[in-house]
């Protein structure tokens, strides 16, 4: 059998140094493998884990997708061009798209906005004045496990919305206003779909597994009770046609609470280094990058041109770029991946000549395309074609 590693230096071998992949074999086994998780709740494809258009026509042509999760609105109005249904993950201050977004029948239909307070519908009124018709509103609901009175806070600081009250207060602010049109709740539980089960290390983090693992359960617990409420209660003030949770992370215990109409997803398509350890699935990588080696400093060493893209959130080990092909090599804890040069060591540095290339994983999914204008997409052994990423199509969001 023909190793994932063979396969890709055989497809770019023509290819000069930084180069960035996607294994079509791998990408199209991981969207299915997500839509046998999900099974039967529609996924809706977070973008911001893919940052592609190609990609993201790839993923939506799959049976079991529908819909983007959006970061930005100028990322919303670009993609609403040919995706008729557009949700913003993120509340907005893009007062020049939200003017855009109001001028545009076409865009109002498609484009959804996501909100947390009645301060952020107050921005966007404020900004569009007058519309040909309601602005789609999603409520952001906090999803966070809150312990001890609410001093414990688990999971991400998004959404000041967490009871059943400010849910019901905020659909009703909502509903009284003739410019929004509530259609949606979103309750993200990154504390459950980001953490791995099993982080890599020694006995600290095999601890610090059992206590995510032991969080997890309760939150999921706790999470379904609370936004099955919210979205009774919010039902009571208007229809929902989306209630939207979870991500790549949490499908399965997502589409096990019943007030979920879809499941967001995007980073299990490309199986970056953060989602190694999860007891649920085991995506196959399907994203990774080249360096050349330009340096060989001295025994078991040798270094590579570039190397640090590192991950956003919060700084350590993980964050970093994962060496992967050859097997065997890893960073050096004094100098780790480096801005313009990466030292690496290990066996597999000795049989290594300037110009052979080292791969590497990101550990996040979509930030991959913020560094290189495009994707050389591989089956089997072969590059099927090189699209651009957003950056590549002159597209940077954030």
């Amino acid at each position: 059998m023909v190793t994932q590693h063979a396969r890709l230096e055989r497809a770019t071998q023509h290819l000069d140094a930084p180069v960035a992949v996607v294994d079509l074999d791998a990408f199209d086994a991981n969207a299915a493998d997500l839509v046998r998780r999900a099974g039967g709740t529609p996924i809706r494809v977070a973008s911001k884990s893919v940052r592609c258009r190609e990609l993201l026509r790839r993923v939506l042509a799959v049976d079991g997708y529908a819909g983007v999760l959006a970061f930005t609105l100028a990322e919303a109005l670009w993609l609403a061009d040919e995706v008729e249904d557009v949700v913003i993950g993120y509340p907005t201050a893009e007062r020049e798209a939200l003017r855009e977004l109001a001028a545009d029948p076409v865009l109002l239909e498609r484009v959804t906005l996501m909100v947390d307070s009645v301060e952020s519908l107050d921005l966007v009124r404020a900004t569009i004045d007058v519309v040909e018709q309601p602005v789609r509103i999603c409520l952001d609901l906090d999803a966070s496990l809150r312990l001890a009175g609410d001093r414990v806070h688990l999971g991400p600081r998004r959404s000041p919305v967490h009871s059943v009250d400010e849910a019901v207060a905020l659909a009703r602010a909502v509903a009284a206003d003739p410019v929004f049109r509530l259609v949606g709740v979103m309750a993200y539980e990154g504390q459950v779909a980001g953490l791995q089960d099993h982080p890599a290390g020694g006995l600290a983090a095999h601890a610090r597994g059992l206590v995510v693992r032991r969080l997890k359960r309760a939150s999921v617990a706790e999470l379904t009770e609370r936004r099955g409420a919210v979205v009774a209660a919010v039902r009571e003030v208007a229809d929902l046609e989306i209630v939207n949770g979870g991500g790549t992370g949490s499908i399965e215990t997502t589409v096990a609470d019943r007030s979920v109409t879809e499941v967001a997803a995007g980073s299990g398509l490309l199986a970056p280094a953060l989602f190694d350890g999860y007891d649920s699935f085991t995506p196959a990588p399907a994203a990774l990058f080249a360096l050349a080696v330009t340096r060989r400093p001295g025994p078991g060493l040798v270094t590579v041109a570039g190397g640090g893209w590192v991950a956003s959130g919060p700084a350590g080990p993980d964050r970093l770029p994962t060496p992967t092909y050859p097997a065997g090599l890893r960073l050096l804890g004094a100098e780790g991946a480096g801005e313009v040069q990466t030292p690496l060591r290990g066996d597999a540095a000795d049989a290594l000549a300037l110009g052979d290339r080292v791969w590497f994983r990101h550990a996040k999914a979509g930030e991959l395309a913020e560094r290189v204008p495009a994707l050389h997409l591989v089956a089997g052994s072969e590059v099927e074609s090189v699209v651009p990423t957003y950056r590549g199509e002159g597209m940077t969001f954030l």
